[in-house]
């Protein structure tokens, strides 16, 4: 799952959101990273739902309806889509506006700008001036992020960077793709109350 969705799914607690947004900023082991516990526990929740979601079979399914031609990147296109049918469908989810949601993440994420890793302070101005969590809502914003994406990656896949253009291959399998969230994020859901409820029984 993509930025949005890791953030939906943690705790209501800045440490919890912080460390679910984290969990693609560090790597190696969690114990060795120098954040609080609770954020420490919002990394392992985030790579929890990273090994569900690759495992399921409805984001299995959803990726081979992705052309050969960007087979190679079609775990990101599913991220990125099922995190755009998740603000499309956000009242479904969450009682809160997700504009306001939105908003209170961008508002912690700059009050601990400090101990946010560099990578995330360089685009975090841009990711709010551009409301990058917002504009998932709309299926032209997850373009606009598949095209920053590309020129990112045109460096070093030159030629074989296939990733450009492919929100046209979204368009032409969105009923299909819809189904799948429907049918995967509730089961994600659940999975992440289990394994919270287990982590809790374990302290």
């Amino acid at each position: 799952m993509n930025y949005l969705a890791h953030l939906y799914l943690a705790e209501d607690t800045e440490e919890s959101r912080l460390g679910n947004l984290l969990g693609d900023f560090v790597k190696g082991h969690v114990a060795d990273s120098p954040y609080s516990p609770g954020i420490r526990k919002g990394i392992k929740t985030h790579r929890k739902v990273d090994v569900f979601t690759d495992s399921h079979k409805k984001f299995l399914e959803s990726k081979k309806l992705i052309s050969p031609e960007r087979r190679r990147f079609a775990g990101v296109i599913i991220d990125l889509t099922f995190d755009h049918f998740l603000a499309k469908n956000w009242g479904i989810y969450s009682d809160r506006e997700l504009g306001s949601f939105t908003q209170g993440v961008y508002d912690m994420l700059m009050k601990n700008s400090s101990i946010l890793p560099l990578k995330l302070v360089t685009f975090l101005p841009r990711m709010i001036q551009e409301d990058w969590l917002g504009s998932y809502e709309k299926l032209e914003g997850v373009s606009v992020v598949i095209e920053r994406i590309s020129r990112r990656l045109e460096r070093k896949f030159k030629k074989q960077n296939t990733l450009q253009g492919a929100s046209r291959e979204i368009e032409a399998n969105y009923r299909e793709l819809e189904r799948n969230f429907e049918d995967f994020f509730p089961e994600l859901i659940t999975f992440v109350e289990s394994y919270r409820s287990a982590a809790s029984g374990q302290n």
